[in-house]
């Protein structure tokens, strides 16, 4: 089942339960596919999402709600900070799972005998060839810094 197949049957659900954090996370998300689709096929493209595209959503919008929670709580604001951390447990859910920092590491590790980088200065051909390997399963944010922990200057 594709996965906005998946979240329309999970919109109905929500519906009937009257679980509204879900609902409102559930509409935004194919909202956001839907614009997506309309872009592509506006492009020339066929208006259909691959899944790397419905991850590339998914991963927008749990950004998006994390950079929320942090100005809520700047702003004091906690009663909408817990909304939006409500709507990130409903993301992570869908999303898949998620990898921890050492995991990531390894992987750069690997990544980086596999290009045979030895300075810095082969940064760029390491994230080309790591970042497949991680989007939508680590914050893109902090990818570089581990990199660049692993490479020597």
């Amino acid at each position: 089942m594709a996965l906005k197949d998946k979240l329309t049957e999970d919109l109905k659900i929500a519906m009937k339960a009257r679980d509204q954090v879900r609902l409102d996370t559930l509409r935004a998300l194919l909202t956001e596919m839907k614009n997506m689709s309309i872009a592509q096929k506006g492009e020339g493209g066929t208006g259909e999402l691959t899944e790397a595209d419905e991850i590339a959503v998914l991963s927008r919008a749990r950004k998006q709600r994390d950079e929320s929670i942090v100005a809520f709580r700047n702003g004091n604001r906690p009663d909408l900070a817990a909304i939006e951390e409500a709507q990130v447990a409903v993301l992570l859910e869908y999303l898949p799972k998620q990898l921890t920092a050492d995991e990531v590491k390894a992987i750069i590790a690997g990544v980086i005998a596999e290009v045979g980088a030895t300075t810095r200065k082969d940064m760029g051909k390491v994230m080309g060839k790591l970042m497949p390997h991680v989007k939508g399963k680590f914050p893109g944010d902090q990818v570089k810094p581990l990199v660049e922990s692993l490479l020597p200057a």
